[in-house]
């Protein structure tokens, strides 16, 4: 089988040949090889322990790191001729099982690249390339299920699954990644053993659950995700979505909704040097979370109806609660809740163009969230009448312009009172309290309802303001 392999890694493979010591490429670099796919960092599996190859790593690359010392991994960094950068990690051969009541693998090392290769994952990365020789290795049969496009373990799949429970969400973000489908058998593994996902960590779980949203199908992968069942356990606000339709079929299937908004919020990312670069973290999550609060939140009204009122409230909570379970950073999880509940706030411009006024809180209330939310709400709008579609585009587009006017007239970015605490309470005679905090509350507003005043205005309606109401509260 012909291979253009990096040269980096015969390199490393000659190192270790010097030294009486195996190596061998293995799992998605290998299998990236063959499905001519990109792979920036190499994975390599060695006959040698950590503190064997140690000395080989530092000789061959520019840095060094050994973080996962303790489940036999050390890597190292090699600068090219060009400037860019190739890194690597070395395991030795091993297995990772788990205890049925850990979170955490046990390490216990292994003695021949075929006994590693079949406690791997899924055929696919269970393939290997001896280096320098080159020399192809799939035991089994991880290229023709590539050409079949068609994930399936090594061994046993319940035996695979138990060993390692993470691997059932592996299964469901190959779907995304590669586009290849779970074999029957082992599909039927991940349903029977679900429950076992319970054991792993969340962090591991969400790690897996980034690369889904991530990758280049995420539709694909959340079918999978709750197809398998295991949605139902590390997501379950999205299988909710699944709602019987009411018998006059007035309202839409949500979880399909949300699949279409996914792939729209996807197709609205920007390039590089765009305000939303694409794959963005935070809108995908967004997308998947918008509708979450529709389940508690539906009633059926008179005349056959459906009513969802606050599900973008009730939703974001939802949305807060299972992203801090899945320990996202508290930022996304902020900014996540932040879309959801704001994503219905756009929809009366479309019935009565917004004042100046109306238009500045928009963009305060969305900050730096702005352009996501923009896009958030044009890809929910999913409707299948095409004036109804033309008229919320115009609208959007009416909105974003006005926008861009008014930020040519003022930092609408940076809206701030045109009177700080300071000056308040020199004008006003107070001290710091309640009353100074009510008084810059009534600036801000004055200010988003008026634009920039001048200084002389603005002190004159502090002055009226606090005669008329500040004083008297």
């Amino acid at each position: 089988m012909g291979f253009e392999v990096w040269p980096e890694a015969i390199e490393l493979g000659e190192l270790f040949k010097e030294q009486g010591y195996e190596l061998a490429l293995v799992g998605g670099p290998v299998r990236d090889l063959l499905l001519h796919r990109p792979s920036h960092d190499l994975d390599f599996c060695t006959s040698a322990r950590p503190e064997e190859f140690e000395p080989i790593l530092r000789k061959w690359g520019n840095g060094f790191w050994d973080m996962g010392r303790k489940f036999g991994t050390l890597g190292a960094m090699k600068k090219r001729a060009d400037g860019s950068e190739i890194g690597v990690e070395v395991t030795t051969y091993r297995s990772d099982k788990y205890d049925p009541d850990s979170r955490k693998p046990e390490v216990n090392y292994g003695d021949s690249l075929e006994g590693d290769l079949s406690r791997r994952d899924f055929t696919v990365n269970a393939m290997a390339l001896r280096v320098p020789e080159c020399e192809f290795v799939d035991p089994f049969g991880g290229a023709n299920d590539i050409n079949k496009k068609i994930l399936r373990t090594p061994v046993d799949p319940r035996q695979s699954f138990d060993d390692d429970p993470l691997r059932m969400m592996r299964a469901v973000r190959f779907v995304a990644q590669l586009g290849f489908r779970i074999e029957p058998e082992t599909a039927e593994a991940i349903t029977d053993m679900v429950d076992r996902i319970e054991i792993v960590s969340a962090e591991r779980v969400r790690d897996e659950l980034t690369k889904l949203l991530m990758s280049d199908d995420p539709h694909a992968g959340i079918e999978a995700l709750v197809e398998s069942g295991l949605a139902d356990i590390v997501l379950p606000e999205i299988p909710a979505l699944q709602l019987e339709l009411d018998e006059h079929h007035r309202h839409k299937d949500v979880f399909q909704h949300t699949l279409m908004v996914v792939d729209r919020a996807i197709a609205l990312e920007t390039g590089p040097d765009g305000p939303v670069p694409a794959p963005d973290l935070t809108l995908r999550l967004a997308a998947l979370m918008h509708d979450v609060g529709k389940p508690r939140t539906r009633r059926f009204e008179a005349g056959g109806k459906v009513s969802f009122h606050h599900h973008d409230l009730v939703g974001a909570k939802m949305t807060r609660k299972r992203l801090k379970a899945l320990r996202f950073d508290h930022h996304i999880v902020e900014d996540v809740a932040d879309l959801v509940a704001l994503h219905l706030r756009f929809h009366g411009y479309i019935d009565e163009p917004w004042t100046d006024a109306a238009v500045r809180r928009y963009v305060r209330d969305a900050g730096h969230l702005y352009h996501r939310l923009n896009r958030l709400t044009r890809a929910d709008a999913t409707t299948q009448n095409k004036r109804k579609a033309r008229m919320f585009a115009e609208a959007m587009d009416d909105m974003e312009a006005r926008v861009i006017e008014l930020k040519k007239k003022e930092d609408i970015d940076a809206i701030r009172p045109d009177l700080d605490g300071d000056e308040i309470m020199k004008i006003l005679g107070l001290t710091p309290g309640r009353e100074v905090g009510r008084a810059r509350k009534h600036m801000l507003d004055y200010r988003l309802d008026n634009g920039p005043v001048e200084h002389d205005v603005a002190v004159a309606e502090l002055k009226r303001w606090y005669a008329e109401e500040g004083a008297a509260a």
